[in-house]
């Protein structure tokens, strides 16, 4: 009898002390849509973000994080599994009648959680399928352009009296392109969420669009200039919501032992960055603020993709399996250093992003160099229906194909080559393809052997393409 209570009792003290040690190890990722590296402590001084500066001052910026496919489901799939979306299925959008989803098998980090003994819940913009695969044990409704009303409804969640850690995933639909009315301004279309009467616990935050800061690969006009405003609108509506989400956190005694992560899906909803593998597609603003790292307001060099977000996660809920069909790694050791050794290189794969939008490329893309391989490259590149309608856009289109946008014509940026080589340190626009230059043959051909390394390693069904094109 003594035999069995003292066995109980061991295990149950030892029940316990996991049940308190993973109480400490609670995450929350939040997913925006569609930023670009705009906010302040990106070093963009016009847009205001002082939630996201001051989870920076207390974490770390990672400099060069990147989605691996600037389409919202695919990138959302990748966040989700750690697997690129040639492996994992979802090639492109859910929704409606693109009707792309996962394979069934494919397992996601909720349900590993979940089986860790996590609690879970998803809040705002879903986006990936099936259910089965991308299970949480709550999934929220809510308005995903109403991001302090999105965080009050987690309220419940994040303070419960449960022994067990928790995962929240809360995703807003801003500062995605559509929805909302701007009355005052000619450009009616595509308007970034924003409308006259507000957001409930949102103070509106507008801009003068003389004030905002045109990137290099758009077009400084009185369009574009108008659209950046609404965008920069929106942005601050998604950092009050983050910074509601953190008092909520700090109200239940929670922020101390909760790892923060935040991220965009994809690039700007403007043609040359979402839909794209140049840099503004895929370079994206990642902040992380680990409560256990010393070393605190950071930057960090390591090059690291979406992909590599669901190990990381499970790193530190510390139930990282040893074998899955996980592709990414975890950059959780890295959270500390601002330099970091053996984080030179990310890799990325875009298929479609609409079901209209078949344009495969494949992309390696180092310190220096980076290589694109438009896979359909006879075609032309393909448009998002909304970025097509961009005010920025038809206002250059409707000048002919010679027409500059940003730094590449129109007909350039529709008519892409099989392989694009840019150098980056020389280049940073990605504007001279140095694939055909006979300077560059041999970086060529590493480049190309790295992908075709990758395509192997991550069973890419358009690997084929190599052996008869």
């Amino acid at each position: 009898m003594f035999t069995r209570t003292l066995l109980a009792a061991v295990v149950l003290g030892g029940l316990l002390g996991a049940a308190g040690w993973a109480a400490e190890k609670n995450v929350v990722l939040m997913v925006v849509d569609d930023q670009g590296l705009d906010a302040g402590c990106y070093g963009n001084p016009a847009v205001q973000t002082p939630s996201l500066d001051r989870l920076a001052a207390d974490g770390t910026r990672f400099d060069y994080a990147f989605c691996t496919t600037a389409s919202c489901s695919a990138s959302r799939s990748v966040i989700l599994t750690g697997m690129y979306n040639h492996a994992n299925g979802q090639y492109g959008h859910q929704h409606s009648y693109h009707h792309f989803v996962s394979f069934p098998n494919v397992k996601s980090l909720p349900v590993y959680l979940g089986e860790a003994g996590y609690r879970t819940m998803q809040i705002g913009k879903y986006h990936v399928a099936p259910e089965e695969v991308y299970r949480f044990d709550h999934r929220v409704s809510a308005n995903t352009r109403s991001p302090v009303e999105m965080a009050d409804k987690c309220r419940e969640f994040l303070a419960a009296d449960d022994d067990r850690p928790f995962f929240l995933y809360f995703c807003t639909s801003d500062p995605h392109r559509g929805g909302g009315v701007v009355e005052d301004s000619p450009y009616k279309p595509n308007r970034f969420g924003n409308r006259p009467q507000g957001y409930p616990g949102v103070k509106t935050v507008t801009y003068d669009p003389k004030d905002v800061v045109v990137p290099p690969f758009l077009p400084d006009t009185p369009p574009c200039r108008a659209e950046l405003a609404q965008y920069y609108q929106s942005v601050s509506r998604v950092d009050q919501g983050l910074g509601r989400l953190l008092q909520l956190l700090e109200e239940a005694g929670r922020y101390d032992d909760t790892l923060v992560i935040y991220i965009s899906d994809n690039g700007i909803a403007f043609p040359g960055a979402k839909t794209t593998t140049y840099e503004p597609g895929l370079r994206l603003p990642c902040v992380v603020r680990n409560p256990y790292n010393e070393r605190r307001g950071l930057a960090t060099d390591a090059m690291v993709t979406w992909a590599d977000l669901t190990p990381t996660i499970l790193d530190f809920a510390g139930c990282l399996p040893e074998k899955s069909a996980i592709q990414g790694r975890s950059f959780l050791a890295v959270l500390d250093r601002e330099k970091a050794e053996g984080w030179d290189e990310i890799y990325a794969s875009h298929t479609f992003h609409e079901i209209t939008m078949y344009y495969p490329m494949r992309v390696v893309r180092g310190r220096r160099y980076k290589l694109i391989w438009n896979l359909a490259h006879e075609l032309p590149y393909p448009f998002a229906s909304d970025l097509w309608a961009a005010s920025t856009f038809q206002d250059r289109y409707q000048h002919g194909p010679d027409t500059i946008y940003g730094k590449r014509t129109i007909d350039a940026y529709v008519h892409r080559p099989a392989f694009e080589l840019y150098d980056l340190q020389n280049d940073p626009d990605e504007i001279h393809n140095l694939a055909d230059d006979p300077a560059h043959p041999k970086v060529l051909e590493a480049h190309q052997a790295k992908l075709k390394t990758f395509q192997k390693r991550t069973r890419d069904p358009w690997i084929v393409k190599w052996e008869y094109e």
